[in-house]
């Protein structure tokens, strides 16, 4: 496995994890990839987790508008094993800006939500970030090997067409940007903004910005399809403080890993 990487990215491939556990408004991009913690916490709204009850593997009961997460043929997250180089390389352009950022603890992950002007530029069409969130451990796997945690950068273009870039998260060294983002969560006020902090987003971007693309869906209800999967093969660390302060809060927050149904993923 990984020849595709084996001269370039060794250093990579070693550094990956050994665990296998596995915007318009940013307030209504917020409810469409997480629902927040408010907004699904009335009687009359779906209520979705990760245990018990309301796993995963019942998304699709739980209300009609979640059906996708069961019938759905191109879901996310997936295993990736041997991507294929692709024929006509895509690019990804990061233009992040400094700019005011809240913290927010929606019920489902922590969630840093942006105001507008920064943006990636893929295949020369624009998308807006609108917000980065965490998931332990990661969510996608590289040879059915998860790392500690996966963060996920969620962009909008003007047509609504929602791009994700995902970077794995390995332990580490202690990452200066994530203990300012964990000083600033709330306690005990779930789905309440905390704090204003000027942040850029760049900060969390690893030198390398080769990436593995492929079409997929939300990996939260309603696991709505066509979503442009962008996942940097270079993943960035943490410290094993920083990934149990996380885990204090969301011990296993990762949907399962969903088939790939003759998909292809191109190494970019």
């Amino acid at each position: 496995m990984f020849s595709f990487l084996n001269t370039t990215k060794s250093k990579i491939l070693h550094s990956l994890s050994q665990r296998f556990f596995q915007l318009v408004a940013i307030s209504l991009v917020t409810t469409i990839v997480f629902g927040s913690h408010q907004s699904w916490a009335g009687d009359d709204k779906p209520s979705w987790g990760y245990g018990g009850a309301s796993n995963p593997s019942q998304w699709s009961e739980i209300a009609p508008e979640f059906e996708a997460c069961e019938l759905g043929r191109d879901q996310s997250p997936i295993n990736i094993i041997d991507p294929e180089q692709s024929e006509q390389t895509s690019t990804i352009d990061f233009d992040y800006q400094s700019t005011t950022a809240k913290v927010v603890d929606n019920g489902h992950t922590i969630e840093v939500q942006f105001e507008p002007g920064s943006s990636i530029t893929i295949d020369d069409e624009v998308y807006q970030l609108l917000q980065f969130h965490f998931h332990t451990p990661s969510e996608h796997t590289i040879d059915d090997k998860a790392s500690a945690m996966e963060v996920h950068f969620v962009h909008q273009n003007e047509a609504g067409k929602l791009a994700v870039v995902g970077i794995l998260m390995n332990s580490g060294a202690e990452n200066p940007v994530i203990a300012s983002i964990w000083d600033a969560i709330p306690d005990n006020n779930k789905a309440q903004e905390v704090s204003n902090m000027s942040l850029n987003a760049a900060t969390l971007l690893p030198d390398d910005k080769t990436f593995l693309s492929y079409t997929g869906s939300l990996t939260t209800p309603p696991c709505s399809e066509e979503v442009s999967w962008n996942l940097l093969v270079e993943p960035i660390e943490l410290s094993p403080e920083q990934i149990a302060t996380f885990e204090s809060l969301y011990p296993y927050n990762a949907r399962p890993i969903q088939p790939l149904n003759g998909r292809s993923v191109d190494l970019n």
